[in-house]
């Protein structure tokens, strides 16, 4: 039974390596090969000597440091807002009449339609980078807490109601743990927003160091390699986090297989 599941996820990685891979050899043989389209690709070599000169240097080092740090500050303050918010709308009905309507109209704004007005009350230094990922990592908190915890089975709240449990009780026991898959898809969303938003700030706001300023300078002295190096380390950093979160959910929620 083991060495079939080995196989078979062997063979889903097989399979997920194939379009990868067929990208990776279309673009390395234009840029060896590609005449007058060259200057827009890279070569796998020049590629490799890029990274190698961005490790002898520290340089990526630095920047893929700041960036997770820019990114997991946002996340953390962001996601407890927002998990604290959507439980208070979601619980208490005068709060969710009251924050409903602005959240959903500010939700509607694109993070760089905020950019110009944090600019100008807090700068362009790390406080500013922190609160444009902090409300990128909020938005979707606030969404899947109160859409979990609104969504309980009315069943199940009858069950807690004939045992005679206290509100307290009947959210720890019945609301929160019912409300926890919709919760941990919520902090995939947050987290998948708050790492593009660290580039994109990164890029955006000159003050700091991270990977979103090595593009840009890769950009400025038309280093193409550069920036494909940090392209490459800023998507394998987004699939190795959101896998790790994933299993760390599967792990927390383990119990509902065990239900089922």
């Amino acid at each position: 039974m083991k060495a079939h599941a080995l196989y078979g996820a062997a063979g889903r990685l097989a399979l997920g390596l194939i379009v990868p891979l067929a990208l990776f050899a279309l673009w390395d043989h234009q840029a060896r090969n590609g005449g007058a389209n060259a200057f827009a690709f890279v070569s796998a070599a020049q590629v490799g000597r890029a990274l190698r000169e961005l490790l002898h240097s520290g340089d990526l080092a630095l920047a893929y440091g700041s960036s997770l740090k820019n990114a997991f500050g946002g996340l953390f303050w962001g996601s407890l807002a927002g998990l604290l918010t959507g439980a208070a709308m979601a619980l208490v009905r005068p709060v969710d009449w009251a924050l409903t309507p602005i959240y959903h109209s500010f939700r509607q704004v694109p993070l760089l339609g905020w950019l110009p007005l944090i600019g100008l009350w807090f700068g362009s230094g790390d406080l500013s980078k922190l609160i444009v990922i902090g409300l990128s990592a909020f938005y979707p908190a606030v969404l899947y807490t109160y859409e979990g915890l609104k969504g309980v089975e009315a069943r199940m709240l009858e069950v807690g109601q004939l045992y005679r449990l206290t509100a307290w009780q009947t959210f720890w026991t019945i609301r929160w743990p019912s409300a926890l898959p919709s919760i941990f898809t919520g902090l995939l969303q947050s987290l998948a927003f708050a790492w593009i938003a660290t580039i994109g700030v990164e890029l955006l706001f000159p003050s700091g160091f991270g990977l979103g300023t090595v593009m840009q300078h890769g950009q400025l002295q038309a280093r193409l390699d550069i920036v494909v190096v940090c392209i490459v380390v800023v998507g394998l950093t987004g699939f190795l986090i959101n896998l790790l979160v994933s299993r760390l959910s599967r792990h927390a929620l383990r119990w509902r297989a065990v239900r089922s």
